[in-house]
Order: structure tokens, then C-alpha cells, then sequence
């Protein structure tokens, strides 16, 4: 095993905050319990680049029994954008150990495309370390689909059993073990050292 193919949010970068997750509920008007029913009941489509971000947003709205007007939907997409616009420095370090000791990194994110650009213009720093980027935008794929997972081993140019699969979500975690890849479901920076020093990925 030589190669580390990482999920993003969740794991290289942070998740929505309690902040970030308040705000959008109070700009939505929705009732929090139905509001993220919406909101992740229309996300895949949105992630696997189907869907643009305003799209995204009157979908949301109409599964809530509601119309965003276009004020409402640019400051609902503004606020989603900077829910999910943080990294994570401990992880971005452990990233950069890896590439340096000649470990081969990929990433696969369901992503969308407006926060794919953000984090292009904002982190490339970070996105440099992972030669391949399999964004579900722009591959049209997206996890725990198979075939995102086979963009990013021909990328990589490996076998499935090469490759350590680093995700915040166990469901995606099963899907790459059953395509070969090691898994490894991430709860912690701390967790993953332990896993990577046992597959000796590094030396602890």
C-alpha cells in the first residue's frame, strides 16, 4: 500500500460549524428539523454537478413547502459557501508528511461546483497536494457511487489494494472495501496516524 486517497470535509477540511448552521437556518425561515431534511434530500444532485447553486436552493425551498426568492437564494448560497470554507491545519499538515515521505495522495469530495471554485481560489496551497481531484462536479460521480471511486484509481494509476480510502462517512468507507481499497473510517487525526503507521504508510 502507497497511496492515500482522502475524502475533503471532514476530514482535510471542517464541517459546518454551530454558527454557520444557525444562520442558515435563520436566513431559510424553515423550521430547523425540516430545513436539513431539505437540505440534504437535495443535495446529492447538487453535489454530482447537476444542479447549480440557485437550483439547489428553490429545490430546497419547494421540498419545504416554500419559494426562496432571489435575494433569499443568493444569501442562503453565500451563507452555504462559508459554512464549508474552512480547513484543517492539523490534517493539511499530516497531508504534507505524507507527500514529502513519497506517499501517492488523492482526494474524492461530493462537492458542488461553487464550492469547488472557492476552495480552487482560496486553498490551492492545500488542493496542490493532491495531484489527482476527483470533485463529484466535475466528474459528474459521486460517493459511495462506484464509479467515483474508478476515476480516482485510473488517475492514480493503481490497484484498488494500493490505495487507503480516508472518509468522515462509514457508508462510503464499506463502499471502497468492497472495491478493494483499504478503508479507513475517520473520527480523528489521532486515529488515522495509528492506521497509517500500521499499514506502514509512515512510522508513527
Amino acid at each position: 500500500m502507497d497511496t492515500v486517497l482522502f475524502d475533503m470535509f471532514g476530514v482535510i477540511a471542517r464541517t459546518q460549524s454551530a454558527q454557520s448552521r444557525a444562520a442558515l437556518e435563520h436566513a431559510s425561515g424553515i423550521q430547523p428539523g425540516l430545513f436539513w431534511e431539505c437540505y440534504w434530500g437535495e443535495r446529492f444532485p447538487y453535489d454530482r454537478g447537476d444542479l447549480t447553486g440557485p437550483a439547489y436552493w428553490r429545490s430546497v425551498g419547494r421540498r419545504a413547502g416554500t419559494e426562496f426568492d432571489d435575494r433569499r437564494v443568493a444569501e442562503l448560497l453565500e451563507l452555504d459557501l462559508e459554512s464549508w470554507s474552512r480547513v484543517d491545519e492539523d490534517m493539511v499538515s499530516l497531508a504534507e508528511g505524507l507527500s514529502a515521505s513519497g506517499v501517492r495522495l488523492g482526494m474524492l469530495s461530493n462537492i458542488p461546483f461553487e464550492i469547488a471554485d472557492m476552495f480552487e481560489a482560496d486553498h490551492a496551497r492545500v488542493l496542490r497536494l493532491f495531484p489527482v481531484l476527483g470533485f463529484s462536479c466535475r466528474i459528474g460521480r459521486a460517493k459511495p457511487d462506484p464509479e467515483s471511486f474508478g476515476w480516482c484509481l485510473e488517475g492514480l494509476g493503481v490497484e484498488p489494494g494500493r490505495v487507503l480510502f480516508v472518509d468522515d462517512t462509514e457508508r462510503n468507507v464499506t463502499a471502497a472495501r468492497e472495491l478493494g481499497l483499504g478503508g479507513h473510517h475517520f473520527t480523528s487525526a489521532a486515529g488515522l496516524r495509528e492506521e497509517l503507521a500500521a499499514r506502514g504508510l509512515t512510522r508513527g
